[in-house]
């Protein structure tokens, strides 16, 4: 399956090679991942691909946290593509951080928002365009690229000031070691919190002529990809972190993309598409993602996509699915069961 303009994720370029480094043929995990071979020759995959192809890696390597560590490790500088080439040689750590947050805005799914508070520096991973978060390792991975990022450009065996993971990350202690830094899970984001004094070291990797030369380019990229976005995946990607709040409505998304509900509705209709369905699309979305964690419970899965009653929940669930959370959790757990038996 081709990725739509919508939903395409680029592969950097050295993530296969780095597998063969760790004794991980790509083929093994794309047949584990139960997608065709050819993906690994295609550097464009759709989202699902990717999340896809991630949990395939965990899986094969046995432990969530081990395989954090072995692929941050094994990925080859020179096999970075050209907006972390920009970030690796920036002038500092905070240089390349605020440029990595800016240029990840072109590779999604993830996204990045990075801020100084209290001398520390807090980088926060998050999902763009993705109604669904993606598998707990790449949300490792991409964490630990950031503190590779700062031990690759100052050359000092930098460590974190704390690491905070919302889901379960196996092994705990040997990230833990990675990150020099005691690690929890269960937090309520996914989050690397550096000391402000780390930032300011500077970058034995910096290249000023190269940056002349990349970022104006970068920056040209960015700003045509943000002008072909569609107006409903904006729609979409802004209810997906809005549901859990409460009620939103049109004139809130509105708000947040500085136009008026009018204009918004408007935008929408010319792509065929309209604020209620893509409300319901964006809970039906993010319900199954939730129910996916056997660690939540429906009643609470019910809150984070915006329902108040648990009732009016299954009722929508089932328009959805055809049957209720609870009959659909268990024939997905028995899904994934015969899954690991064949």
């Amino acid at each position: 399956m081709k990725a739509t303009a919508a939903d395409r994720v680029k592969l950097a370029l050295g993530f296969w090679s780095s597998l063969r480094l760790l004794g991980i043929p790509p083929q093994e995990v794309a047949r584990h991942a139960h997608l065709p071979l050819t993906v690994i020759d295609d550097p464009v995959v759709t989202t699902a691909q990717y999340y896809a192809i991630w949990q395939a890696y965990a899986e094969l390597v046995g432990d969530t946290a081990t395989g954090i560590v072995k692929l941050a490790t094994a990925f080859e500088t020179a096999q970075y593509p050209p907006a972390a080439l920009a970030t690796f040689h920036a002038r500092d750590f905070r240089d390349a951080l605020t440029r990595m947050t800016r240029y990840k805005q072109m590779c999604p799914p993830e996204s990045l928002c990075f801020r100084e508070e209290g001398g520390l520096g807090i980088i926060e991973l998050d999902w763009q365009h993705a109604t669904e978060p993606g598998p707990p390792v790449l949300v490792g991975i991409t964490l630990a690229y950031l503190l590779e990022l700062g031990r690759r450009g100052t050359g000092q065996p930098l460590t974190a000031y704390s690491v905070e993971f919302v889901h379960d990350m196996g092994n705990t202690e040997v990230l833990e070691a990675y990150f020099g830094c005691s690690v929890r899970v269960g937090a309520s984001g996914n989050r690397l919190t550096l000391r402000g004094s780390d930032l300011e070291r500077p970058f034995v990797s910096y290249n000023e002529e190269l940056l002349e030369i990349l970022t104006p380019a970068l920056d040209r990229s960015l700003d045509e990809q943000r002008s072909k976005r569609k107006i409903s995946s904006k729609v979409k990607w802004i209810l997906s972190r809005y549901l859990s709040r409460g009620r939103i409505d049109i004139q809130t998304v509105a708000i947040e993309l500085g136009l008026s509900d009018r204009t918004l509705q408007r935008r929408l209709m010319e792509e065929g598409e309209n604020f209620k369905q893509l409300l319901a699309q964006t809970r039906h979305e993010q319900a199954l993602a939730y129910l996916a964690d056997p660690s939540l419970e429906i009643k609470e899965v019910a809150f984070l996509v915006g329902y108040e009653d648990q009732n009016s929940f299954y009722r929508a669930f089932r328009t959805w699915e055809g049957e209720s959370p609870a009959n659909w959790r268990v024939a997905q757990d028995h899904w994934r069961s015969s899954l690991v038996t064949e």
